[in-house]
């Protein structure tokens, strides 16, 4: 038996709203290098979109707004299904992904005691069936989805850690080994494979990796363009281009990009309720720019200071 733990983020990009870091955490018979997910869940999970499948790929393919939340919300929905859980509320979901260190009250005020029922667009019954389908090929293959974990970062603790690292890259790689730290065990003689998307244009990472290591030793096997791959023990850990490739990784990046458009709704509510008729933003650089304009003079009139708003990068 081995252990695969895909990780990915979404909102890396973004001036507003949150960046999202999530990881999965499988176990497997056999060989982690060697087991096959997509084959396993063939009968029920696709990288294209296929009816009566669930659509299960990098984020970005899954969800496009002109195609609404439903594929997106399927996917994640049946995922954590197979943990047993089952969120009716993106309150109770942020709390249950980031092992109860969500709090409201320091994420702004469009999260503050306001909450999305959820799902939002998927049919429930569908879910069900899915994720009933799921967890079948699951037992069948003798895979457990042991955890999904993820960390919520918002602005104003982005802007903190950045004013500390002095570099963007440099948060984004340190809040993921946090949660790496977090999902793996070094200590366990099960083999572990740990995939994770590349962060930007860096190639190293044994230094980052140094921080959740202890005193354990780390070899570094290859570090290039392409990936770059270190071993901890009985743990090895790839950083990979088109890391989504994988199930674990793909499952990863589907939850966090739930988690972002869920709060990206509430914030967006939020300001709508504020100004009636102001355009939603996804909080990308260019719109992001337009729809700080046109909040400016509320802002300043509700005194919500510029840190909790805007990312500086």
């Amino acid at each position: 038996m081995g252990i695969v733990v895909g990780m990915d983020e979404a909102g890396y990009g973004p001036n507003l709203g949150p960046l999202v870091i999530s990881a999965t955490v499988w176990e497997v018979p056999g060989s982690p290098h060697q087991f096959d997910f997509w084959s396993a869940f063939s009968e029920v999970v696709d990288q294209v979109p296929c009816d009566g499948k669930l659509h299960v790929a990098d984020s970005k393919v899954v969800y496009q707004p002109g195609r609404g939340l439903r594929a997106l919300e399927s996917s994640v929905h049946s995922l954590l299904a197979l943990s047993d859980y089952s969120p009716l509320s993106l309150q109770s979901l942020c709390h249950y992904l980031t092992r109860e260190r969500f709090d409201d009250q320091q994420l702004g005020p469009w999260l503050h005691q306001r909450d999305l029922e959820l799902p939002l667009e998927a049919e429930p019954s569908a879910v069900s069936h899915l994720s009933r389908r799921w967890s079948e090929c699951c037992l069948r293959n003798e895979v457990r989805l042991r955890a999904v974990v993820s960390d919520i970062v918002v602005p104003q603790r982005f802007n903190c850690l950045l004013a500390e690292h002095g570099s963007k890259g440099v948060v984004l790689s340190k809040l993921s080994m946090q949660l790496l730290g977090e999902v793996v065990e070094f200590e366990s003689p099960q083999p572990t494979l740990v995939i994770a998307d590349k962060h930007g244009g860096r190639n190293r990472y044994d230094h980052l990796l140094e921080e959740i290591a202890g005193d354990r030793f780390i070899v570094r096997e290859i570090e290039g363009r392409a990936a770059s791959c270190y071993s901890i023990g009985s743990t090895r850990i790839r950083f990979q281009t088109r890391a989504e490739s994988h199930l674990p990784v793909a499952a990863s990046s589907l939850v966090c990009k739930y988690i972002r458009e869920g709060v990206m709704e509430l914030f967006n509510r939020f300001w709508q309720k504020q100004l009636p008729g102001l355009k939603p933003t996804k909080g990308y650089p260019v719109d992001a720019r337009r729809f700080q304009s046109e909040i400016a003079d509320k802002q300043r009139e509700l005194g919500i200071a510029e840190d909790v708003l805007w990312r500086q990068r």
